[in-house]
């Protein structure tokens, strides 16, 4: 049931005054539900457990926490058709994407609890002693990674399950040893409640300490600044626009004590067609990206909003054929209707730059929030200019550049910003006759794609959602994939430590049985 209160910890709470609805995009109008915004009390109290509960959650083994994980996940899909519904009344998706945004969820949860369950994950490297060293002793070293503390995490308004409430960012800091606390998007409160109320039965079935998660309610951006700033916050995960996040990130670096904010943002996603694929799959290819630009009504992080390629006849005809497969397909609820009329503007401003002309656009009726596809082309030099072309608009938009060379090319791709995606349409001998076109692209982007669709992410060790500013804030790291556990920990060394006081992580006999890197090797074996 949702009852629009806040969770601190295991307990309800409205105390405040401020009341929201959420949106139904479909009917194009108010849910029923009303949700009580934090009050400066509630979010003090949330992070004060939150601290509290570090102080015991941060020891518990890996077991443990892989249990409570897993106990997350069974919970959430006990809500069952509840919560489908609810996620689609406040999204305007449709059941079926529902549905599988809550399997990935589900397996996201899992693949941490797997993560903990083996316990690799924390790179314990050890450096015994040499005592009789020359022209001095060597000391004993073992080091490993521990929790920061209690994380910030913001729901996204374009993912209410996978990037939200248990999304990666709170399923990787849950597993890295992190209380959470959760300020839930205001466009789906009522989704996240009821995976809130999931996540705190599972907490109690698995005897977690009472804070280790909280969801908060805002309609506004005061319990998210009040978060951040918290001097007991100790890390920030947050998906969302490139103005929310970069604005996070200089409050927690104006803070007494700076802590990190790993932001995944803005991302337009070029996509560079070469000539072999022109002329060989073009049809098969337009195809493909009008599909991809369509998913979800365009409202991917990853999709194609930029595509590359050489002037040619070759391009004129995929575009052609990118232009009548796009006009067929039918336009999709947008998530709200501020993010409607958002897509409208930016998609209105950058039709209005000059020398810009229409490869294609949707010209039907559509329903309220409903999202009409269009896609712009450009030649190479005025892209160039005009830096306003380079933006993302979040929605199913595209604009195809027209290259005079691939000189001009490399230029392009070497003034855009930083991407979580670049793809590339070929074959490998383009791949190596072109390498400086591969380079310049690499440099640029988080994950790099050969013939494919920037839109599906794999949920997987070897994924890397993050990329060069604004992609995210911090490049070295993924949102996406067991790899994200790594956002939300710090290096400890031990030096000349009694083993019996150790970890077991370090100890000699190495109980955990996992893998170790003693003394440059890599094993698994205790230290004789």
């Amino acid at each position: 049931m949702i009852t629009g209160k806040n969770y601190i910890g295991n307990n309800l709470s409205a105390v405040g005054s401020e009341i929201f609805k959420t949106f139904d995009p479909q009917q194009n109008q108010p849910n029923a539900w009303e949700f009580y915004e934090a009050t400066h009390d509630e979010i003090d109290q949330a992070v004060q457990l939150a601290h509290e509960a570090f102080q015991q959650y941060c020891f518990f083994s890996g077991i443990e926490k892989a249990q409570f994980l897993r106990t997350i996940a069974l919970e959430i899909e006990a809500l069952g058709d509840v919560l489908l519904s609810t996620y689609c009344k406040e999204s305007g998706l449709p059941q079926g994407r529902a549905i599988g945004e809550r399997g990935r969820t589900i397996a996201q949860l899992n693949a941490f609890a797997t993560l903990l369950e083996e316990g690799s994950w924390v790179d314990a490297t050890i450096d015994t002693a040499q005592p009789d060293r020359q022209p001095s002793p060597k000391v004993d070293l073992r080091k490993m990674l521990f929790p920061l503390g209690p994380i910030a995490v913001f729901g996204s308004s374009n993912f209410p399950f996978a990037f939200s409430t248990a999304g990666g960012d709170t399923a990787s800091a849950l597993a890295a040893g992190c209380p959470v606390i959760v300020k839930s998007h205001p466009m789906h409160a009522g989704t996240s409640e009821l995976v809130s109320s999931a996540i705190t039965i599972a907490a109690q079935k698995t005897g977690m300490p009472n804070g280790v998660f909280s969801n908060l309610n805002s309609k506004g951006i005061m319990v998210g600044q009040k978060l951040v700033i918290h001097p007991l916050i100790k890390g920030v995960g947050f998906t969302g626009s490139i103005k929310g996040g970069t604005a996070l990130y200089k409050l927690a670096n104006e803070r007494d004590e700076p802590i990190p904010v790993f932001a995944e943002m803005g991302s337009i996603n070029p996509v560079i067609v070469f000539s072999s694929a022109l002329k060989k799959e073009k049809e098969a290819w337009a195809t493909s990206y009008a599909n991809s630009m369509m998913l979800g009504a365009g409202q991917f992080c990853t999709n194609p909003g930029l595509i590359l390629g050489i002037k040619s006849e070759d391009l004129d005809r995929f575009m052609e054929v990118l232009g009548k497969a796009l006009e067929k397909l039918e336009p999709s609820c947008m998530l709200h209707p501020d993010i409607h009329t958002n897509f409208e503007n930016g998609k209105r401003t950058l039709s209005e730059q000059a020398d810009v002309s229409i490869v294609a656009e949707y010209r039907g009726d559509t329903n309220r929030n409903y999202a009409k596809q269009k896609v712009l082309k450009i030649d190479g030099a005025n892209f160039l200019s005009n830096t306003r072309l380079h933006q993302e608009v979040f929605g199913p938009f595209s604009i195809v550049v027209e290259c005079e060379s691939i000189r001009e090319l490399k230029q392009i791709i070497q003034k855009l910003d930083g991407q979580l995606t670049g793809t590339i349409l070929g074959s490998e001998n383009e791949i190596s006759e072109h390498s400086q076109i591969v380079n310049a692209l690499q440099n640029k982007v988080g994950r790099i794609i050969f013939n494919g669709v920037p839109t599906g992410v794999e949920v997987c060790p070897s994924m890397q959602h993050g990329g060069p500013f604004p992609a995210s804030t911090d490049s070295r790291f993924t949102s996406v994939g067991t790899s994200a556990i790594k956002r939300w920990v710090r290096p400890v060394s031990y030096q000349n430590w009694p083993n019996n006081a150790l970890p077991d992580e370090l100890k000699d006999e190495n109980p955990l049985r996992i893998m170790r890197l003693v003394n440059t090797i890599h094993t698994n074996a205790s230290i004789l």
